[in-house]
């Protein structure tokens, strides 16, 4: 029989289907391929992008010149624009305000051919440095209340370039998918004095059927009540609500949580096209009236990475119910990845 499944940290529910559950060959597909005669993210294409924000370059090359290892820039078509004023006002019943903010790609390595699976943890780590340098500097800017840092591989989870690259988008106003993170994380803490995914971390652990991976430091595990098939979780196992706080060392620890995990998910599902999400915590800039806003959030809030390979499509119960439909237990999908051997390629 199917149940339903309650998130505590997303706030919803989701439908988990038994007894005809989808195992990993039947999501297999045929990848969408993009031809690419000059990729402007490759070695000697660097005119064809907008000037460098940021590089790691090990051997201090020029800026704007190959010799990067990693390399961020703006988006050459931006969603939101960093110039003007918000303009913030009413019509009618809506409101609007210009659109504000930041748009950059991070160019995660300088081969075309390599994915963030090949990297290794140290290479993964120059990425993790890149988004937290940018948090920090685009944290300055007080229009800006939130940082999202996505990757999407593949042209089915949105990749139009298919070298591998992440991006990083600051709006002005908390999305509303974090803001119910943030509140029911608040909630949680008013009524228990507890961070709601530390308890998660704790119940995880002691259960054991949806861990991926747990090497004393990050978990990675299948949340209960997963929307999408194989989706996944990874959290720092000592408490931290801001991802910026994260040491060279534990960065280097979180390049080897990726590197392995992104490697069971090709080997189980043959190179799926996935996004991923760090959830962190917002800039804690002053709230007007209400001073003492964000008082509760080192405390009580708790960063995590969001992943989830492209699998399924939202049809028209999803889209109007807000219900997902998972076909895949997650105690199934976590012991299909947990077994996998992260050396197999396709």
């Amino acid at each position: 029989m199917s149940e339903l499944r309650w998130d505590p940290l997303k706030g919803n529910w989701t439908i988990i289907t038994k007894g005809r559950s989808r195992r990993p060959q039947d999501f297999i597909l045929q990848r969408e391929q993009v031809e690419m005669t000059a990729c402007p993210f490759c070695y000697g294409n660097e005119e064809k992008t907008p000037p460098e924000i940021y590089a790691y370059r090990p051997n201090h090359s020029r800026p704007n010149q190959p010799g990067w290892q990693v390399r961020v820039i703006p988006n050459k078509f931006p969603a939101l624009r960093i110039e003007g004023q918000l303009d913030n006002q009413a019509e009618g019943l809506y409101d609007r305000m210009n659109g504000i903010g930041a748009h950059e790609v991070v160019i995660e390595n300088p081969d075309h051919e390599r994915t963030m699976a090949d990297m290794s943890a140290g290479e993964i780590a120059e990425v993790l440095k890149a988004f937290r340098t940018r948090m920090l500097d685009l944290r300055n800017d007080s229009r800006f209340r939130y940082i999202f840092i996505f990757k999407n591989h593949g042209i089915e989870a949105s990749a139009n370039v298919p070298h591998s690259h992440s991006q990083l988008i600051a709006v002005p106003l908390v999305p509303p998918m974090i803001a119910t993170e943030l509140a029911n994380c608040r909630e949680h803490f008013q009524r228990k004095e507890r961070c709601l995914v530390c308890d998660l971390l704790r119940q995880e652990r002691s259960s054991k059927e949806r861990i991926v991976r747990d090497d004393g430091n990050f978990l990675v595990f299948t949340p209960y009540a997963s929307s999408l098939p194989f989706e996944l979780m990874i959290a720092p196992l000592e408490h931290a609500h801001d991802f910026t706080l994260q040491t060279d060392q534990q960065l280097l620890l979180l390049g080897e949580t990726l590197r392995d995990t992104l490697a069971r998910l090709r080997a189980v599902l043959r190179d799926p096209p996935y996004s991923f999400i760090l959830h962190s915590a917002p800039p804690m800039h002053l709230r007007w009236g209400r001073p003492d806003y964000w008082a509760s959030l080192p405390s009580d809030y708790h960063w995590h990475i969001e992943l989830a390979p492209k699998l399924t499509r939202v049809a028209g119960f999803e889209w109007g119910s807000g219900f997902h439909i998972n076909p895949t237990p997650p105690e199934e999908a976590a012991a299909f990845l947990r077994d996998a051997d992260p050396s197999v390629r396709y």
